[in-house]
């Protein structure tokens, strides 16, 4: 985490957390979801518009992927100084990308360490690595089969309607409910 960050937590601790205003694609893009991007439907679903509008400014991006993490709950958000800022996932925390040598980062340009390799009934590729659990990048597929050809992963079969529960992290952030006794 940036050290401006940390100074805007210690110096205003209460800032309440967003939710709905950032998703990170299948592919590793970041989208920016306005009003109108949250009224058109979830991050995730098809339907025209709801994405959002995507990041494209180098500077903020790389702020948001440094500033990256989760909570205990498994929600994935973006620390922005004092606010945290709840990310929708398409599909997974981490969008892997896969290097010749077989070496894997992640879309925040993390470098991680492969534990386990999962394929689920649609025949996507997935790691479980140091780092967490993402889903291997469209592009990388190819390399992916390589290196499970070559005996350095074997994937393991998994339906992907169980994967948030299995590794622990949730697609859709949402703030907690408030008890009675916090309304009065």
């Amino acid at each position: 985490m940036d050290e401006i960050v940390k100074a805007a937590l210690a110096k205003w601790p209460n800032v309440p957390d967003c939710y709905g205003w950032l998703g990170l694609d299948a592919r590793g893009n970041w989208y920016l979801r306005d009003d109108q991007a949250q009224t058109a439907g979830t991050f995730a679903s098809a339907v025209p518009g709801a994405k959002g509008a995507l990041l494209c400014h180098e500077k903020l991006i790389d702020f948001i992927q440094r500033n990256y993490a989760s909570d205990a709950v498994g929600q994935w958000f973006f620390q922005n100084g004092p606010q945290r800022v709840y990310v929708e996932l398409q599909a997974t925390p981490f969008i892997w990308r896969i290097h010749a040598d077989h070496s894997v980062t992640a879309h925040t340009t993390a470098p991680a360490r492969v534990q386990r390799c999962v394929l689920d009934e649609l025949g996507r590729v997935y790691l479980e690595t140091d780092l967490g659990f993402g889903l291997v990048h469209t592009q990388d597929v190819l390399l992916a089969a390589q290196a499970v050809e070559e005996g350095l992963w074997v994937p393991q079969e998994m339906n992907s309607d169980s994967l948030p529960q299995r590794f622990g992290y949730s697609m859709r952030p949402c703030a907690p409910a408030l008890s009675r006794s916090a309304l009065a």
